[in-house]
């Protein structure tokens, strides 16, 4: 059986991430020494790809975990600002213009608020769908974070089980090694007596 083709019918993790072949009988993947180069080659160009996405889903963890507390603390202010009834006094707060300068600001009831859509895109919305959206979003958004920690929990497995099956592959032809040194010794020893035994 070729690892090829045990990875095209590998199953997959529900985002579409294969399993790794899980090496219980080396012979099922190596008939001889001379496949043996050829196994562990695919090994490590699977582990390769692993590695690969691992790297992508840390960083797009990362990204997750920084906008998560945006996407909250802005739905938070959104909730705020809906619960203030009309007729309320205004209320003076201050508010982030860049990273080192804020700016005081008079803000009475509302039923609008303008919402950040990324690219530089800014839209006015009703509070009450501000706050579908921001809710939508941030659901979104965390369930994207969870199906990311467990990619990265399969992805580490597979890069273990490869691992195991590289050294298991290895092992296997130090064990075959092994097995023929005594074969050619015997051989050469058999040589050597054939060639001493005239001359006695």
């Amino acid at each position: 059986m070729s690892v090829k083709a045990q990875s095209k019918d590998a199953a997959t993790n529900p985002r579409g991430i294969p399993y790794a072949p899980f090496v219980d009988k080396v012979e099922d993947y190596v008939s001889s020494r001379a496949e043996v180069d050829g196994t562990m080659k695919s090994f490590q160009e699977m582990i390769s790809k692993y590695q690969f996405m691992e790297v992508n889903t840390q960083r797009r963890v990362a990204g997750l975990k920084e906008k998560i507390p945006d996407i909250q603390k802005t739905l938070e202010m959104v909730q705020f600002l809906e619960s203030r009834r009309p007729g309320s006094d205004p209320i003076e707060t201050t508010f982030e213009l860049n990273d080192t300068l804020y700016a005081k600001a008079v803000i009475p009831p509302t039923d609008e608020v303008y919402l950040w859509l990324g690219a530089n895109v800014m839209l006015s919305y009703p509070v009450a769908e501000a706050t579908t959206l921001l809710e939508s979003k941030l659901s979104t958004a965390q369930q994207s974070l969870e199906n990311c920690e467990e990619d990265l929990d399969f992805l580490r497995e597979q890069i273990t089980t490869l691992e195991v099956a590289t050294a298991r592959v290895y092992n296997w032809e130090v064990t075959m090694k092994r097995k023929e040194k005594p074969e050619h010794g015997d051989e050469e020893a058999g040589g050597e007596t054939k060639r001493v035994l005239p001359n006695g």
